[in-house]
């Protein structure tokens, strides 16, 4: 008797072991399973992704006008001063002017324009006074003798100036030839230019003319500190 109740008491404690252990193998497999539904393993953290800051763009340059240097302003043009004019006050009347001046003749000079033709004398201080007519004849200073000259009408020209030095007695101007002070060939109204002499202060000339034509006389600055006596004849 006494040994089956050990052996029934021995069963009972396999039993009582197996039991246990089969709880135990569900349990380990409950915790298995549940583990298996969450993944098994710790979820991987999730990446959070910071844009990298992108290249900067190429930068196009706005085109931009290009600062232009201003053009140099051109120099206002002076227009040049109205050549001779053919629309003056012409006059077969005398002429003349009686400033005072210290000049001394230096040359003698002619020239062609459009309407008329024109006799300069040269000066090498300001203007004199000076007398322009139409003459019978020119006579020279000093003798008094006509002065031959070519053409139908004489205008008498004086300068009031010397063409010498009052102080020397030293001559400024001299004609290379008396008969022709200058060449008038091919003028229009000018046959010939004649020196009559310079005689107390005096310069006369004589101009042959083709005819009594009207004439205009004055003077001109320059050039330089000098200044011109000019007579104008009308074609």
């Amino acid at each position: 008797m006494t040994g089956d109740r050990s052996r029934k008491t021995a069963e009972r404690d396999l039993t009582a072991q197996g039991v246990r252990a089969a709880w135990g193998i569900l349990a380990l497999a409950a915790v298995m399973l549940l583990g298996g539904c969450t993944g098994g393993s710790s979820p991987s953290p999730t990446s959070t992704l910071t844009p990298s800051a992108s290249p900067s763009e190429p930068v196009t340059p706005t085109p931009t006008s290009p600062t232009l240097s201003p053009e140099p302003t051109a120099a206002p043009i002076t227009p040049p001063p109205p050549g001779p004019s053919c629309e003056a006050d012409w006059t077969t009347a005398p002429q003349a002017a009686t400033q005072a001046s210290t000049a001394r003749v230096t040359d003698v000079r002619v020239g062609r324009h459009d309407c008329f033709d024109r006799l300069v004398i040269d000066l090498d201080r300001s203007a004199p006074g000076y007398e322009v007519r139409y003459v019978s004849a020119v006579s020279e200073e000093g003798s008094g003798r006509m002065l031959s000259l070519a053409g139908s009408a004489f205008l008498s020209v004086v300068v009031l100036a010397p063409a010498y030095d009052i102080e020397t007695g030293k001559e400024t101007y001299f004609p290379a030839d008396r008969n022709k002070v200058a060449d008038v060939s091919g003028f229009e109204v000018f046959r010939q230019v004649g020196w009559a002499g310079s005689f107390e202060g005096r310069t006369v000339l004589g101009v042959g003319v083709e005819s009594q034509r009207p004439f205009r006389a004055f003077t001109l600055p320059g050039p330089g500190s000098g200044s011109r006596v000019v007579l104008d004849v009308l074609h």
